[in-house]
């Protein structure tokens, strides 16, 4: 029988986080945006690059 093992990343704040940790990271900051954008409020791509950045 194989484990599994789970992945873990260290992101650029030094800070251990798994894929699966990450991910809802990504879809938590994607439904906002999509949530700004459908009211209309927009943003350079300079300042998406370093919202993603931050992440």
């Amino acid at each position: 029988m194989e484990t599994m093992q789970t992945v873990h990343a260290v992101n650029r704040q030094g800070n251990m986080q798994t894929i699966d940790d990450a991910m809802n990271i990504l879809f938590s900051k994607l439904d906002e945006a999509i949530d700004e954008m459908e009211q209309g409020r927009t943003q350079t791509i300079e300042e998406a690059w370093e919202e993603i950045d931050r992440i």
